[in-house]
């Protein structure tokens, strides 16, 4: 599922809403989601899961078309860990 898709589902399931008002209201959740996550927050969603971020330390990579040495900075990546609910409501 994609944005798009979790509009138009939302917008069915919701029949007061404009399909504007969910695109909207989705991409206001989801930049104050990137907000806090560039922020080094972490977000807690009750029965769905966290988000949080993680580092990848500092190494040398190589160039894959020439085979050089290349030193690679510390990176951030976004994790997510699904909640016990979520885990039983898949497996159920």
């Amino acid at each position: 599922m994609n944005r798009s898709d979790l509009i138009k589902k939302i917008n069915i399931k919701s029949s007061n809403l404009t399909k504007q008002d969910v695109k909207e209201g989705v991409n206001k959740i989801l930049e104050c989601l990137s907000e806090s996550l560039a922020g080094g927050k972490r977000v807690e969603i009750r029965n769905f899961g966290t988000f949080s971020i993680r580092s990848r330390k500092a190494r040398v990579g190589r160039n894959p078309k020439t085979g050089k040495a290349v030193n690679v900075r510390r990176k951030f990546h976004p994790y997510f860990r699904a909640s016990k609910g979520l885990k039983a409501n898949l497996n159920s």
